[in-house]
């Protein structure tokens, strides 16, 4: 599952949860699923009835007990409605609660010895009360998307999603992550949809307009990555050797899919050698479902993708946003899917692995630099949260299962997977990988069972690691000074641990002279340690700390102007060069600071390039002609269109005429990044030529660049585009971005206050459809309030419909509420 940005405006809600027990949920140990059956084959025909949204289905469940004999079972199954549990067609009886079903057996069984029992079952997904998480914004299991038609412009969809324990929302069985079943699922549907779930796709039987599509999967797998999809797509068919790939996308896409998944058998092979492991799996395909409620879902050769997947041209030309997404569903074919996380507790053995991918791909196909960045966004995703600090990467005392689906799992194991690949070394750190993934294939493991395959190949004592860095919390906060023996010629680097936990580690120290880099590698124990290193010249250019930028940590140092310069000249990794950069932009009024930031403007990695645009100061005085001449140049040649589009932005904020020219032809640009910069940018150099070219534009491409549209619009006092300006409201309201809030905050207020009935109207309705999506999460609370603060700005505003648009918002206010 991967976690996106998507979500975030969730995560920005301050929501509360009350607990009905009288004991600390925290203080509460939560363990594996004991086994006392396991399960070994499942076997479900399913229809549907779209118009009440539920499932009819049949379940042919094959258990055996784990070790002692048994009398009873209990499966879970929310929500539904039991109609016959049968075992040899002998009724069978049993209890229900709404959540669990105790079914008594006819008799004892013992360990090794196979049962089948038959439930038939109605399956009630609306009447599910369950939260789902961070990374997964609903957990009814299965999902109507538009099923009565009602919608214009949405397709009708059905789709599953099972993570965490949410597959027994639609289906009776043991919903844990430490049970393994292979499956059978024959789908009826009409003839005009096509279906996706795990597994080979046997056979199709059709019968008065509808269709029958049996799916098998004879592998184990856990059951919350079966999966089902329904829906109009079109089948975009690829390969890896000889395993299909396929892309299943709506219509509009068909022809784009290929640029958004085509790297797909290139990851898996990528995978499979690093790892050592060939893909386990006998396909791999891949579907966009609307409305879904997470970047992603790893389903065991059926991922599902949510519409962020869906690029046009002109935004795969930028960059393809969901590229990080792929490699991390792919990865967990590995991680997750052959060999899957015993407990939530355990979540790291799935999630940091598979969010430690996307470094890996990104070293593979773009370099190290990019990698590294990539990596550096995640470890400021997890700081940017100071709750994260406190918390373990593994957990046995947590409130919810859902609350593991966080930057800790995500983001910061992955970064101690690197960490630990740099301490143990590749070789060794891949073979430790296939070891572990060998023994456990096919089974459900605990973190312990990764170490001890690391240390089996390698030889090392791993417990030190594991405890600080998987059982631990937190990370080395470091104090940094230098002494320097100007006689000795020597400097002895102190390092001054000043957080709680005391850490150990490696450590990359790099020391420049005389044009010339010397690395040291140094083992750090205690609170307090130094190290000593002579050198040859009158005193060394720089010292950089952490210089390969492995060891997950805040370093607290002083540097002159001069130490800045040289290391964002100099410096290797990105995090420094990303960090001399930001400390140089505050000195611009030195003639010295100010052309290191446009030095940097040509840097080799386009990110770099990036920041420097972002960051030149153009108004002071060494803001010469040549910086601008060099601005203009990046503007119409940089070879990537995102660097193009930083250069735009700065060049606009000069409102200067001469500039048109190139704000004209960047209005041409391929890449819709570009145009929107450049919109804007005219804005303040020739408004009506801006407007006409933003009013020629298509709807989609519009709806992709709405940010500088709204604010154009905002600005131009446009009424004639409140509707698009209210339709896209939410798509940035809850950026992390202050400028984006800005923009957005000021779109709310336009259309609260407006007199256009269908902007208001559609506000509304897109305020409690979130309402309804992310309930769990007291959206609907925060919709509500929205909502209230309209009526009292409508009731202020004096305008004609008034009446009419308090009645259309109080009436969206009835609908959450009631």
């Amino acid at each position: 599952m991967k976690l996106r940005l998507l979500l975030l405006l969730v995560l920005l809600i301050a929501f509360s949860f009350s607990y009905s027990q009288t004991q600390d949920p925290l203080s509460i140990y939560r363990s594996e699923r004991e086994k006392t059956n396991n399960l070994v084959h499942t076997k479900l025909k399913v229809s549907f009835d779209f118009a009440k949204k539920q499932l009819n289905g049949e379940a042919w469940l094959t258990l055996t007990p784990h070790f002692y004999d048994v009398t009873t079972l209990e499966l879970d199954a929310k929500a539904m409605l039991i109609h016959t549990v049968k075992m040899d067609n002998k009724d069978l009886s049993y209890e229900y609660d709404n959540f669990k079903i105790n079914i008594n057996l006819p008799k004892a069984y013992k360990a090794g010895e196979k049962y089948t029992l038959y439930i038939k079952y109605t399956a009630r997904p609306e009447e599910v009360k369950q939260k789902g998480s961070n990374a997964i914004a609903g957990a009814k299991g299965l999902y109507f998307i538009n099923p009565t038609g009602e919608e214009k412009d949405k397709p009708t969809q059905i789709w599953t999603q099972g993570e965490t324990e949410a597959s027994s929302c639609w289906f009776p069985t043991i919903d844990a992550p430490n049970q393994k079943t292979s499956q059978e699922i024959y789908i009826t549907v009409s003839k005009k949809y096509v279906t996706l779930s795990n597994g080979k796709l046997e056979s199709q039987t059709e019968v008065d307009g509808m269709r029958t599509d049996y799916w098998k999967f004879d592998k184990k797998h856990a059951p919350y990555l079966f999966f089902m999809g329904v829906g109009e797509y079109e089948i975009i068919e690829d390969s890896y050797k000889n395993i299909p790939v396929n892309y299943y996308v709506e219509k509009k896409y068909a022809p784009l899919a290929k640029q958004i998944f085509g790297l797909t058998p290139e990851m898996i092979g990528f995978f499979s050698e690093k790892l050592g492991v060939e893909y386990p799996w006998n396909k791999y395909s891949q579907i966009v479902g609307r409305d879904y409620v997470s970047g992603a879902m790893e389903n065991t050769t059926a991922v599902i993708h949510g519409e962020n997947a869906n690029q046009m041209k002109g935004q795969l030309i930028d960059e393809n946003r969901q590229e990080n997404t792929i490699a991390h569903e792919i990865f967990h074919h590995w991680f997750g899917n052959l060999v899957t996380s015993e407990s939530w507790s355990n979540l790291a053995l799935n999630e940091s692995f598979a969010s430690y991918s996307e470094y890996l791909w990104r070293e593979y196909k773009y370099g190290k630099t990019n990698a590294d960045a990539h990596l550096f966004e995640a470890i400021k995703g997890y700081k940017d949260n100071v709750e994260n600090f406190n918390k373990k990467l593994v957990r046995f005392n947590y409130v919810d299962k859902e609350d593991m689906f966080d930057a800790v799992s995500y983001n910061k194991g992955g970064a101690i997977l690197h960490m630990l690949r740099n301490y143990l070394g590749d070789e060794a750190f891949f073979a430790g990988l296939k070891k572990y993934l060998t023994d456990n294939q096919y089974k459900a493991s605990e973190v312990h069972q990764l170490r001890l395959a690391l240390e089996e190949v390698t030889g090392k004592d791993l417990n030190w690691f594991f405890n600080q860095w998987f059982f631990g919390s937190g990370h080395p906060k470091i104090q940094v000074s230098y002494d320097y023996n100007t006689l000795e010629r020597t400097v002895t680097v102190n390092f001054i641990q000043t957080q709680t936990n005391e850490f150990k580690f490696p450590m990359a120290i790099d020391l420049f002279e005389n044009g010339k880099k010397t690395r040291y590698n140094v083992f750090v124990e205690g609170r307090d340690a130094s190290f000593k290193f002579a050198f040859q010249s009158k005193s060394p250019n720089l010292i950089q700390v952490n210089a390969d930028g492995v060891l997950l940590a805040d370093f607290d140092e002083n540097k002159i102007l001069s130490e800045s310069i040289f290391q964002l000249k100099n410096a290797t990794n990105y995090q420094h060069k990303r960090e001399a950069l930001l400390e140089i932009a505050k000195r611009q009024d030195d003639k010295k600071a100010f052309n290191a930031i446009a030095a940097a403007m040509n840097d080799p990695f386009y990110k770099i390039r990036i920041l420097a645009l972002e960051n030149i100061n153009l108004i002071n005085k060494w803001a010469k002609k040549g910086a601008i001449d060099q601005i203009k140049r990046i503007a119409n040649n940089d070879p990537k269109t995102l660097v193009q589009a930083a250069a735009i932005e700065t060049l606009g904020k000069l409102t200067d005429p001469e500039l048109r020219p190139i704000f004209e032809k960047a209005l041409n640009s391929v890449s819709y990044n570009v145009v929107g910069k450049a919109l804007v940018a005219m804005y303040y150099v020739d408004k009506d030529y801006a407007i006409k070219k933003s009013k020629e534009l298509p709807l989609a491409v519009k709806n992709i660049i709405a940010t500088p549209l709204t604010q154009i619009y905002i600005e131009e006092k446009d009424d004639s585009e409140i509707v698009f300006i209210a339709n896209n409201i939410l798509n940035g309201m809850f950026s992390t971005n202050p400028k984006i809030q800005e923009i957005y905050q000021k779109a709310y207020d336009k259309v609260a206050t407006s007199n256009n009935t269908e902007a208001i109207q559609n506000l509304v309705n897109d305020l409690v459809a979130k309402g309804y999506q992310f309930k769990q999460f007291n959206f609907d609370q925060v919709a509500i309030n929205l909502l209230r603060q309209m009526v009292q700005k409508q009731k202020t505003a004096e305008k004609p419909n008034k009446s009419k648009n308090i009645e259309v918002i109080r009436t969206g206010i009835a609908r959450l509420v009631q």
